[in-house]
């Protein structure tokens, strides 16, 4: 006999079986972008003095991007079919079942597949630019010859994989900034600043020795060195916006096709909205924000919103337009229940 998934074991097997893609989606459209830089054209244009030639040779483009556009696609669509094939099932009046299915073509769910994709990757493009032309400007202004700026841009291509590693190619600014800084301590020789690096829960421990040892001659790490692991540091850093992305867009786009699919019955009329309830599902974690423990088990109508102790008012988890400080790494759910005896007598 087959068991019955609790709702949070549903959710966990969704995320096994989304976020992986979406993570991977993000990484794939990365590398299609490092792969298709042709240095000596970067350098080219540095050496004239043409930044914004520089940036326009890296083919920074929002079509790099579509196959993140498709696996949120597949997580949305994924999470609308779960929730119509969760749904218990509805009856009329006269005891006959309800044929409720998920829409994907449905005018609510095209448009928030459109809008959220559109935002998400125009907020990565426009971000990311800003963190290369800040590398570019900084490395020009301190002296760097236009080839050693443009490769901690763009990363040196392994011998081993032919993949290019390192640079800010996929970071965000805040982390471009992250790098900036570690070269920064690794080349001071300054102990304090040295410490500091080793305290970077993203480093590549395998130098810690390298660095340790700098620190008791009082010395800076060589340049060959830093460009190194300063590489390394920034493809741990990747990684962690590689992991956020695939945790952040999966829940987003669950969350947005439950609400969708129980929006979807209520417009057919399979369904009364007066009748469906939501309430707040906390997800116990390490570093858990205490506004999230204080909504759990809180319950509102269909139509209206959570709302957090600082005043914010939430849809539903992840839901568009909610601040990022209630979104990001955030594991909280909405569960729908629906009073059949109410949806009968009305």
């Amino acid at each position: 006999m087959l068991k019955r998934l609790s709702p949070r074991e549903r959710v966990e097997q969704f995320l096994g079986q989304f976020e992986p893609t979406v993570r991977a989606a993000f990484i794939e459209a990365i590398d299609d972008i490092r792969s298709n830089i042709t240095l000596r054209r970067i350098v080219e244009r540095l050496e004239k003095g043409d930044i914004n030639g520089a940036i326009r040779a890296m083919h920074l483009d929002e079509a790099a991007f579509r196959p993140l556009d498709e696996a949120i696609r597949q997580a949305f669509n994924g999470g609308g079919v779960a929730t119509v094939e969760q749904m218990p099932a509805l009856r009329d009046p006269f005891g006959h079942r309800i044929v409720i299915r998920w829409d994907a073509r449905n005018l609510t769910a095209e448009r928030w597949l459109q809008e959220h994709s559109a935002q998400l990757v125009t907020g990565i493009v426009q971000d990311q630019t800003i963190a290369i032309r800040t590398a570019l400007e900084t490395g020009l202004g301190r002296g760097d010859n236009p080839t050693k700026t443009a490769v901690a841009v763009m990363g040196r291509v392994s011998a081993v994989t032919g993949r290019r590693e390192g640079g800010l190619i996929g970071l965000t600014t805040v982390q471009g900034e992250y790098v900036a800084r570690a070269r920064q301590e690794l080349l001071s020789g300054e102990p304090d600043q040295l410490r500091n690096y080793l305290s970077r829960g993203r480093r590549d421990k395998r130098f810690d020795k390298t660095v340790q040892a700098a620190i008791e001659a009082g010395k800076p790490v060589t340049s060959a060195l830093v460009e190194r692991i300063t590489g390394r540091y920034a493809d741990g850093l990747l990684k962690l916006r590689a992991d956020t992305i695939g945790l952040h867009e999966t829940f987003a786009a669950l969350g947005a096709s439950k609400d969708i699919a129980f929006r979807q019955q209520i417009e057919k009329g399979s369904l009364r909205a007066d009748v469906v309830t939501k309430g707040w599902k906390h997800t116990p974690q390490e570093h858990g924000r205490m506004q999230h423990v204080a909504m759990q088990g809180q319950v509102v109508p269909f139509d209206q919103p959570f709302t957090a102790p600082d005043g914010t008012a939430i849809p539903y988890p992840h839901a568009p337009g909610v601040p990022t400080r209630h979104t990001l790494g955030c594991k909280c759910l909405a569960e729908y229940k629906i009073d059949f005896v109410a949806q009968l007598v009305r």
